[in-house]
């Protein structure tokens, strides 16, 4: 950022701050202390950053600062005096109203309305873009989610991560990250050949194993091999059970994908445990790993040392009888992952795994690198009840509920949305009457009235003639107490954004958007919009006609970002 020339009596800061946003006023208030330190009025090193916030009260201002708290110590002044000097240079910073120290040396910041409104024209132009960043450029990282085993359908466990985990990555890509989503799909192993019985089973009238799986969908898959392949019956017993349990494996998991695409979750790779053996990639791996020095044999078994970064015990990678265990392929697939470019591996793991978070961090010890490459989100369970009471939606999966049940009731819309809504380290109980109905009691349904109505507004002002686009916008006009609201909100959402994508909770997003969509109705209702049979447009109109499209902009990405639609009709 560039400073203008300044007179030789004027405050170092006369800087014009280029558009009104945290980031660019917490720059404009760095810049400031800079030129403070230059000329010895304030002795300490310029921080990196600066914390910039919305004071809870808009009597305090439109931002408020803990700079000068924070300079104190290493300035050797009072709070209040740093205060005191960062204060006089931020007022001679075109765009700045007001700069007063307040308590014990926070600032607080008031804009002129012009500054303030230029943020609509900010987003309008900015479109899509409005609201991203840099700040996770140059991260590439793989978002690994939901990975469930291919035997079956879909249930809301795994819903909750579809929707979430599809979010997240949303988010971080948002942030500026390179992202790949991943599905780890676990088609090796007993639980297979279990699968592969239950269905031979159903398909010849025997009873399905005791450990085998009984949900109405194995008969259901059972009838469509029969139907299409009727040779399997025919093959030996032993080919005959390999045949049934691949040709179920194949729709079961083109059953999943099919709909983890109907929910708008997208998946750039599908990693298959049996392709990594088939490859020698667990092979490489251990050697991999033995390279580091954490492989031993003990008891005749090969063992992972996670003792030595935090776990709670040693793991088997293959057994003495030369099984290979589960965690092997863990093994093998985190230092694929590795191999491939990533250097932040995010896991997102069902309540039942908190015992992986220590594992998957040792495993990346043992591979030399920093335990942080690997993170863990844990996601906890989740319920619906129709009048207070849980229901179990299933009719073909004995008692689960499915992801594909649930769109069936609710929708992708309120399914996705109500899901994210909520921080996913905490049970999760969804209301099916409130998630379904069309008031403003229904989260999903308040925030996509407020773009549909906004949509409504800019068509008819489309039907008036009135093309605001290329009229005049001054933003200065836009004063009123409940235009700066909204403004305000609106440039708030680009630390939302990168918030969101640094704590890795999406929900924010949610939280944010229903806040700006009440912030939007409290404005219509109390400013004109559109001029009246008996009024001429005037510029206060075209300047309203922004800061509407500006919220519709800001609704419309952050709805994406949650993999909602926004409609422009409802």
């Amino acid at each position: 950022m560039h400073w203008g020339p300044c007179r030789a009596s004027a405050a170092p800061a006369c800087n014009t701050l280029p558009t009104v946003t945290p980031e660019a006023l917490a720059a404009v208030i760095r810049e400031a202390i800079g030129h403070l330190a230059d000329s010895d009025a304030l002795q300490v090193d310029v921080p990196s950053e600066v914390h910039v916030e919305r004071p809870r009260s808009r009597d305090h201002g439109d931002y408020a600062t803990n700079a000068a708290m924070a300079l104190a110590k290493s300035a050797g002044l009072p709070p209040r005096a740093i205060a005191e000097l960062i204060a006089r240079a931020l007022q001679s910073v075109p765009g700045i109203a007001q700069a007063e120290v307040a308590g014990p040396g926070f600032i607080n910041i008031r804009l002129d309305s012009a500054a303030s409104g230029e943020v609509a024209r900010q987003a309008v132009e900015q479109g899509q873009a409005y609201g991203r960043g840099s700040t996770l450029a140059g991260r590439t990282i793989n978002v690994e989610f939901i990975s469930a085993n291919p035997t079956g359908p879909l249930h809301l466990g795994h819903t909750r991560w579809a929707a979430v985990g599809d979010a997240i990555a949303r988010v971080l890509a948002a942030a500026g990250a390179a992202v790949t989503t991943e599905f780890y799909v676990n088609d090796r192993g007993v639980q297979m050949d279990r699968f592969g019985a239950s269905v031979l089973a159903a398909a010849t009238g025997q009873p399905i194993p005791e450990d085998g799986y009984h949900g109405g969908y194995i008969v259901d898959l059972a009838a469509e091999v029969v139907a299409e392949e009727p040779q399997l019956l025919e093959l030996p017993a032993e080919e005959r059970l390999a045949g049934f349990r691949e040709s179920a494996y194949r729709r079961q998991l083109g059953q999943q994908q099919q709909v983890l695409a109907l929910f708008r979750t997208h998946f750039d790779v599908w990693s298959s445990e049996r392709a990594l053996h088939e490859s020698n990639a667990v092979e490489h791996g251990f050697e991999e790993l033995r390279s580091h020095g954490h492989v031993f044999t003990a008891d005749g078994a090969v063992w992972l040392r996670t003792t030595d970064f935090g776990d709670d015990k040693d793991r088997v990678l293959v057994k003495a009888d030369g099984e290979y265990t589960y965690f092997a392929s863990d093994t093998a697939y985190y230092v694929n992952k590795r191999e491939r470019g990533f250097d932040l591996c995010i896991y997102l793991l069902g309540a039942d795994h908190h015992g992986y978070v220590n594992r998957l961090r040792a495993v990346a010890a043992c591979n030399g690198d920093a335990m942080e490459t690997v993170e863990v989100l844990i996601g906890q369970m989740v319920k619906i009840t129709r009048g207070g009471q849980e229901v179990k939606l299933s009719k073909r999966a004995g008692t689960i509920v499915t992801l594909e049940e649930l769109v069936d009731e609710v929708g992708v819309d309120a399914a996705r949305y109500s899901l994210i809504r909520y921080p996913v380290d905490s049970p999760l109980t969804l209301d099916l009457e409130v998630i379904s109905q069309r008031t403003n009691d229904n989260p999903v349904f308040y925030v996509q009235y407020a773009h549909a109505r906004i949509s409504s507004v800019l068509r008819n002002a489309a039907d008036l003639g009135i093309d605001w686009r290329t009229a005049a916008f001054d933003p200065g006009l836009l004063t009123q107490e409940r235009e700066g609201e909204l403004l305000a909100s609106i440039a708030g959402y680009p630390r939302v954004v990168a918030s969101a994508a640094e704590l890795r909770e999406p929900h924010r997003i949610a939280r944010y958007l229903e806040e700006l969509a009440t912030a939007y109705h409290r404005f219509y209702d109390t400013c004109r919009v559109l001029p009246r049979s008996d009024e001429s447009l005037t510029q206060t109109h075209i300047a309203r006609l922004w800061l509407c499209a500006a919220s519709r902009q800001v609704i419309a990405n952050g709805l994406g970002l949650l993999g909602v639609s926004a409609p422009e009709r409802m």
